[in-house]
């Protein structure tokens, strides 16, 4: 049964985060059981696990859907990343990263700055989730992770990458690779700094440009590539 949940999970997880299901639609746990030939049971954990994540809002006696964002729901989302991901990469530069660690952070740096030039912005979302999700471990705080998974998939679901401009997309590869500068120094202070300017500038730019598309809600054919 564990494997069942875990593969209703992975899938619906995927067509959320691709857009293939938009925000505020229905996820019917008979349809999708049949789609993943699968029985309920599993589809109904995944969808709750699912819930916990933040990406689908389930009702009571009203089933599930894809969650759906209003300008306040990004505003506190922003705000907790603004005061959570500083604090984390201050932690693991207080620390010490080890060698491993930084290799990786670099690897992934070049990864994304290799896909922007290829114009492949799904992949610099994947390496940039995972980016982030590496200083989170470095932090070494186990609590972290749980904290803010909540809070890391709207930027995936709006497409954040999408609507960067040149020079906003040169200025996150910098932080990026400022951050790791940061860490490898043990220089807690530098890297907490440019982890609130990274994230306060995606907000600012993220904002900037929904405006248009916002108004009580997000609108739901926003495109999906990634966090910033």
């Amino acid at each position: 049964m564990a494997r069942a949940t875990d593969t209703a999970y992975e899938v619906v997880r995927q067509m959320i985060l691709s857009g293939e299901a938009a925000a505020g639609a229905r996820l019917g746990e008979a349809e999708l059981a049949e789609t993943l030939g699968l029985s309920r049971t599993p589809v109904r954990e995944a969808l709750q696990r699912l819930g916990a994540d933040g990406l689908v809002e389930v009702l009571p006696h009203r089933g599930a859907r894809v969650v759906r964002w209003t300008r306040d729901d990004l505003d506190e989302i922003f705000e907790l990343r603004a005061l959570l991901e500083p604090y984390a990469a201050a932690r693991a530069a207080r620390l010490g990263t080890d060698r491993a660690a930084l290799d990786e952070l670099n690897e992934l740096c070049a990864g994304m700055e290799r896909a922007v030039a290829d114009g492949d912005l799904a992949k610099v979302a994947e390496l940039n989730s995972r980016f982030h999700v590496a200083i989170i471990d470095a932090s070494g705080n186990r609590r972290l992770p749980t904290i803010l998974t909540s809070v890391m998939h709207a930027p995936l679901i709006l497409g954040t990458f999408r609507r960067y401009d040149a020079e906003a997309m040169e200025r996150s590869m910098h932080h990026h690779r400022e951050v790791v500068s940061a860490l490898a120094a043990g220089d807690p202070e530098w890297a907490e700094s440019v982890m609130r300017s990274h994230v306060r500038a995606a907000a600012a730019h993220l904002h900037a440009d929904l405006h248009g598309d916002l108004t009580s809600d997000v609108s739901t054919d926003v495109p999906s590539d990634g966090q910033r």
